[in-house]
């Protein structure tokens, strides 16, 4: 009997490595034959040796240009033409889009996962409503479609965009609960952590302002930032900016890690100021996983993780003051009580955001449509 085989594609073999890879292991240990698709990267061998197929696809992730959209299309429709999978399962933008459309010409079953909306939905102008009509156009016929958030779904659906009986939602890309296990940090509880990619939309530009105004009457506290610096992101923080603040000493940076583990273990708090169009952080839900109380912005996809005042707190958006304000506030909480918010957090983690829940979702749904 031939078994069954599955194409999945995000932009970067990193993304797959990193958040696809529990549904990936699901998969093939169920017999499906799992082909792996991304950009060349160093990440293509550790996906081979989960037991994938991989095959490159080049892509830009943040390009605009018709011709290589077009160019894109055509790659993935042959792509299909060759391997002739039986599901297409699609991480963000581009292969959302364009891996879709290629899928629904070639006949093939499309499974897409929205995380995140992405700044070209939301921004005004022409590339708003092209992205909208493109939308439209590849997930109306896909087999099922997965959002992170209930915002993002109310919206898509509002737009005429997916179909709602195609539709459901996913506690993000989900933790593994025995990997981020709780992890007690050390007595002097004055260490914040920020772990994002180092974009202006991340909040982070907020942080540093609330860490200096924190250090006023908290001198003894530390802020940390981990996250690649530099990514392909007409937002992102040059290396002179990060590093006039570290000469300041307002941040400490720990670069970019494949193991984050560590560093949130040293964390008392895990922080996340974003105003980018999330679908659900996986920093806070790794961070809620290993018991941190978490102080993130009232936004689609963060005020998800968050109970406001029961395992951290919510602030406004784009208010530095505002952080500022939880961060004291949490600062000078007692003992016990940042250690009770410590435990909601990994209690929410385990009702909520188990990898379990999203690995048993695509399972349902690849059953559901094998004939």
């Amino acid at each position: 009997m031939v078994p069954m085989r599955v194409v999945i594609c995000a932009n970067t073999g990193w993304n797959l490595h990193n958040f696809r890879s529990g549904v990936i292991r699901a998969l093939i240990a169920s017999g499906v034959e799992v082909i792996a698709v991304a950009p060349e990267t160093k990440y293509s061998q550790s996906l081979v040796a989960m037991g994938c197929r991989f095959e490159v696809m080049p892509m830009e992730s943040m390009g605009t240009s018709p011709v290589q959209d077009l160019q894109l299309l055509f790659r993935f429709w042959r792509l299909f033409r060759k391997l002739q999978p039986d599901f297409f399962l699609g991480y963000t933008i581009k292969p959302n889009i364009y891996g879709s459309l290629a899928a629904h010409l070639c006949g093939v079953r499309a499974i897409n996962n929205i995380s995140g909306l992405g700044t070209a939905f939301l921004n005004k102008g022409w590339l708003n409503h092209l992205v909208r009509r493109l939308y439209r156009w590849s997930l109306w016929h896909s087999r099922h479609v997965f959002f992170q958030n209930p915002d993002d779904r109310s919206l898509f659906l509002a737009l005429g965009l997916a179909r709602a009986e195609k539709s459901s939602l996913l506690p993000g890309s989900g933790v593994d609960l025995e990997m981020f296990a709780p992890a007690a940090s050390k007595e002097d509880g004055a260490r914040f952590l920020l772990i994002a990619r180092l974009i202006w939309d991340k909040g982070i530009g907020e942080y540093v302002e609330a860490a200096r105004l924190v250090k006023q009457k908290h001198p003894g506290a530390s802020f940390g930032l981990l996250g690649l610096l530099g990514p392909d992101n007409p937002s992102a923080i040059d290396r002179e900016t990060l590093q006039g603040w570290i000469s300041e000493g307002i941040v400490e940076y720990y670069g970019r890690r494949e193991d984050v583990r560590p560093v949130i273990t040293e964390a008392d708090c895990i922080v996340l100021p974003s105003y980018y169009p999330e679908g659900t952080p996986r920093t806070l839900i790794e961070g809620a996983a290993m018991g941190k109380p978490l102080i993130a912005a009232d936004v689609p996809g963060c005020r998800e993780v968050i109970n406001d005042g029961v395992n951290g707190y919510l602030c406004q958006p784009r208010n530095a003051a505002d952080l500022a304000q939880k961060l004291t506030q949490f600062l000078e909480l007692p003992r016990n009580e940042r250690a009770a918010m410590g435990l909601a957090s990994r209690k929410k983690a385990e009702n909520q955001f188990d990898e379990k829940i999203v690995i048993d979702s695509y399972m349902r749904v690849i059953s559901a449509g094998k004939g």
